[in-house]
């Protein structure tokens, strides 16, 4: 099985049309694309959704908030991909030589033959996505990469899908990494890596759950944020080039209990536990809880509880 990580970008224009792409051989049309693609080694989600648009379209876009994470697992494939809200800077010029690229109505794009991830971008139902029909998904344990070329470092890449979690009384839980994986000691988001064939609301729902023992309503979400590390130590034993994509979801607890690891022994979880807001401060926490405190309100998710 094979795991990618994409980027698409929806652009629409002052009459919500949106703009797709598509391919064509003499009579034959090929169905309608969001803009976008797969990720380079170690490039941010956000910058490649902004590339991406580009080569594919002709136009210069200016990317927004990411408007949400989906995914497709078909033949051996499972893609994780952020839909990125896009507006027209400029372009495209008489020189672009790149697929159709066409202002399409809603209607008409649900209308006609068009991928899953237009659908996404639609809110279609679509049992191309993962989560949108009633399959199990398949957990899928860390495999080597593959052996290097000579004078290169090993790469591994992972999406990953983590919550923001808050009761009524505006405590946030945390799980602590364990000794031995990247971070370990530190306290981190709940949350973890996609499994092949899960959605990523679906994927931190599990994860909550698994390093905490909490049933979470997962919310908006937050933020994706990306990282590269080229000399990450973990497990394995051996350095790799290592590339992580995060979606950050709001969520709640109505009903919280003491927080306990519930998941098969040998995870990356030591502890997880409830902590007061104030107290964060004292705490060794993981940059992706300090990334996540910049762009949530706990009084505000609380209150939601």
């Amino acid at each position: 099985m094979q795991f990618r990580i994409a980027a698409y970008g929806e652009v629409r224009d002052e009459n919500g049309r949106v703009l797709l792409t598509r391919r064509t051989r003499g009579r034959e049309v090929g169905p309608w694309h969001l803009p976008g693609g797969v990720l380079d080694h170690g490039e941010p989600p956000k910058r490649a959704a902004g590339r991406l648009v580009g080569e594919h379209t002709g136009y210069d876009v200016a990317v927004g908030a990411p408007l949400e994470a989906v995914a497709v697992a078909r033949r051996g494939v499972h893609t994780n991909a952020i839909i990125y809200a896009a507006t027209v800077s400029s372009g495209p010029d008489g020189d672009f030589e790149g697929e159709t690229a066409e202002w399409v109505e809603p209607a008409r794009a649900a209308a006609e033959s068009h991928s899953p991830f237009v659908s996404a971008c639609l809110d279609l139902a679509d049992d191309r996505l993962a989560g949108r029909v009633d399959k199990a998904p398949q957990e899928t344990r860390p495999v080597p990469p593959a052996k290097a070329k000579k004078g290169r470092r090993r790469r591994g890449q992972r999406f990953g899908a983590y919550g923001v979690v808050a009761d009524g009384d505006g405590r946030i839980l945390l799980a602590r990494i364990a000794e031995g994986y990247p971070g370990g000691g530190t306290w981190h988001l709940p949350g973890g890596g996609v499994d092949f064939g899960e959605a990523p609301r679906s994927a931190v729902s599990r994860e909550i759950y698994e390093e905490t023992g909490q049933e979470a309503l997962v919310g908006e979400l937050l933020n994706v944020t990306s990282f590269r590390h080229r000399r990450a130590i973990g497990p394995e034993g051996y350095p790799l080039d290592w590339h992580g994509v995060r979606a950050i979801y709001s969520a709640t607890v109505p009903d919280p209990s003491a927080a306990v690891v519930v998941e098969a022994a040998g995870g990356s979880t030591s502890e997880s536990r409830w902590w007061e807001a104030e107290a964060l401060d004292d705490l060794p926490l993981s940059a992706a809880v300090e990334d996540a405190l910049q762009v949530v309100d706990l009084k505000n998710l609380a209150a939601q509880a």
